[in-house]
């Protein structure tokens, strides 16, 4: 978008939070960058600049604004919604593999060389990995700064920077304020407020975001020990490179609530993108919508409750066996199935205060279980233990760097493995916008309740209307139902 230039003219001169993420303005004759909604007076247009992302700006030797905070806006929905490599490379980025393994490590991941990468990132985003890292490690920097007590010295090597000097030489160039200064600048209260070692963050989104569905489907189907609802938040334990953590979301008006207890802070920017990511808070609700209201029988259900969002995954190889247990039970029976293999296999942690005592295992973990301890049908046990296998060998890989295409074929190869649930694999654990499950007996009730085709056939035919974004209309059909998944818990 960056280089429709007159759309972004409009944009910044409306003010628009819209195209927060989707693009950055430069100002030539104050040297900063913003978001297009930054509440300033806007510059004239020819001392603007546009931008893909912050990186470039800040490659050109532009500082973020200090009063919008350009670096701390939702991110991209692109990301999300394309599967090409530069959509791969940057979901990548964001899990912090480049900081982990460096730019090599991230080719290896997309099979493709370091110089390829970097051609394709530089041609599209005006930046390469390196600089889309550093200005990832800016942003987390400035979390810990302006939010914790951290010390310095831990908030630089926390952040994924290499040494304080160069932490304190990136800080002062992109915030034009030592670090020091950031946290004094800090507004009173700001600082952490929670338990000793968490830490409360703002996640922001693009408006409008529904709670209902989002929440009431993580909470419903929650794993005992895994995942729980209390306090008006949904809690869960992350398996994370460096450690473990266990984070509660909540649903505010304006953002999300976010409170994280890592047990290594270099943990923090892959643990957040990953509550982004099972949240879709990148996404761009304005035009999921508006494509869906585009259909007359939709229409009444997406003005009804606007701006929902699909509940994916923190980690996709757990949703893939996760899907599995519940091929063909309730949902009750799914839960007890995963929370028994918990038990039986997940790491144990502390939570004090909570009700959270495990990780879910690995795919590497559950590859020693004994397929006869499990309490359902053999055909299903089988089924199992060869996803679990495929996962734990590498023969199946669904984590947020994969090809979309490739997994799906792969999974639909594995012995009892049908389209429901490569369909639902696909929507929740690789994140494809444009997922469907035809066959699945709730979505057909509500589609035959508005009068639109039931059958698998038909139905497929007739969402060639709702394309790129099938995966939301998914969620506003199932929503018809008076079930658990589409209500925010009240307790």
């Amino acid at each position: 978008m960056h280089t429709d230039t007159e759309r972004c003219l409009r944009a910044v001169q409306s003010k628009d939070a819209r195209f927060d993420g989707w693009f950055y303005t430069a100002v030539l004759t104050t040297g900063i960058y913003c978001r297009p909604s930054c509440p300033v007076v806007p510059p004239k247009p020819e001392n603007m600049r546009f931008y893909p992302s912050a990186a470039a700006a800040q490659q050109a030797g532009f500082r973020a604004c200090k009063r919008c905070r350009p670096d701390a806006s939702p991110g991209s929905p692109q990301w999300d919604e394309r599967a090409d490599l530069v959509a791969r490379a940057m979901r990548l980025i964001a899990d912090g593999v480049v900081d982990r393994e460096g730019v090599p490590g991230l080719a290896a991941r997309l099979g493709y060389s370091t110089r390829q990468i970097e051609r394709q990132l530089l041609a599209e985003l005006g930046a390469g990995p390196l600089a889309l890292a550093r200005a990832q490690r800016a942003q987390t920097a400035r979390l810990l700064v302006e939010t914790t007590a951290v010390p310095m010295a831990d908030v630089a090597f926390a952040a994924g920077f290499a040494s304080i000097r160069t932490f304190n030489e990136t800080v002062r160039e992109v915030f034009a304020l030592s670090p020091t200064a950031l946290r004094e600048r800090a507004r009173p209260g700001r600082e952490n407020a929670a338990a000793p070692g968490t830490l409360t963050l703002r996640l922001p989104f693009r408006r409008p975001l529904n709670p209902d569905n989002l929440f009431g489907h993580l909470a419903a189907t929650a794993v005992p020990g895994v995942e729980e609802w209390r306090d008006g938040a949904y809690r869960r334990t992350l398996s994370l490179p460096y450690g473990h953590g266990i984070v509660a979301l909540s649903p505010r008006p304006e953002h999300i609530d976010c409170r994280l207890a890592l047990t290594d802070l270099r943990d923090l920017a892959g643990a957040i993108a990953r509550c982004r990511r099972m949240l879709d808070l990148d996404a761009d609700p304005e035009a999921v919508d508006g494509l869906l209201r585009e259909d007359p029988q939709l229409a009444e259900l997406v003005d009804k409750a606007p701006g929902r969002r699909v509940p994916r995954t923190v980690d996709a190889d757990e949703f893939a066996v996760r899907a599995v247990l519940g091929q063909q039970v309730s949902t009750a029976a799914a839960r007890t199935h995963a929370g028994r293999l918990v038990v039986a296999h997940g790491e144990k942690i502390d939570d004090p205060g909570g009700g959270l005592t495990h990780l879910f295992p690995s795919a590497a973990a559950l590859a020693a279980l004994d397929p006869e301890s499990l309490a359902m049908p053999r055909t299903r046990r089988a089924t199992l233990t060869g996803v679990i296998d495929a996962l734990a060998s590498g023969a199946l890989q669904l984590g947020v760097g994969s090809d979309r295409e490739a997994a799906r074929a792969r999974l639909a190869a594995l012995p009892g493995i049908g389209p429901w649930t490569v369909e639902v694999v696909a929507m929740r654990a690789l994140g494809d916008p444009d997922a469907f499950t035809p066959t699945d007996l709730g979505l057909r009730r509500a589609a035959a309740g508005l009068g639109l085709p039931a059958t698998p056939a038909a139905l497929i035919r007739h969402s060639s209307v709702w394309r790129p974004w099938r995966a939301y209309a998914v969620q506003y059909l199932w929503a018809t139902d008076d079930h658990p998944i589409n209500h925010l818990p009240t307790n």
